[in-house]
């Protein structure tokens, strides 16, 4: 499905990525950072992170439709080619909350045992930590970079940087 009533689908689905992809970064940080949010959020957290995966490549062939619709332009191929970098971070996003949620539940599971920390241990919660914002952070500015070529692909030489007279006084 490419259209959607006569709206190529692609400018619909971006919004699902841009809102999914920063989302499960946010939460991903969180819960890796903070063992209570992911105890809070549970699976959730790795759920979140398998839609945000699947709405990438649904966009990413939405798009690759588009792209074959409207006029060859430099702009409009450095925005492919950006969005077909974007599945790896969602897939490492992906990963790194199943992990943060699967050690999560280990670690509760060591505290209710009262046995001794390994999954609930300092360096691993950090290790975790680290890698976890090294992810959420590329997976961010890659949907920023690929929204902003994305827009400017679409919005160039597309509307007038001065007023075109055609308003009332109270601007509409």
């Amino acid at each position: 499905m490419n259209l959607f009533h006569g709206l190529p689908t692609h400018v619909l689905l971006v919004h699902v990525v841009v809102v999914l992809i920063p989302l499960t970064a946010l939460a991903l940080v969180t819960a890796a950072l903070w063992p209570r949010a992911a105890r809070q959020l549970g699976p959730l957290l790795p759920l979140l992170a398998l839609a945000a995966l699947g709405s990438v490549p649904l966009t990413t062939h939405a798009g690759e439709w588009l792209e074959r619709h409207v006029d060859d332009d430099a702009l409009v191929r450095r925005h492919t080619e950006l969005g077909d970098g974007l599945l790896p971070w969602a897939v490492a996003l992906f990963v790194a909350a199943a992990v943060v949620w699967w050690v999560g539940r280990l670690a509760s599971a060591e505290r209710a045992e009262g046995s001794r920390p390994r999954w609930s241990a300092l360096p691993v919660r950090i290790v975790i930590g680290v890698l976890s914002l090294a992810v959420a952070v590329g997976a961010v500015v890659d949907v920023y970079r690929i929204g902003d070529s994305g827009a400017k692909a679409a919005w160039h030489d597309a509307y007038s940087k001065t007023e075109t007279g055609d308003h009332d006084e109270d601007g509409s």
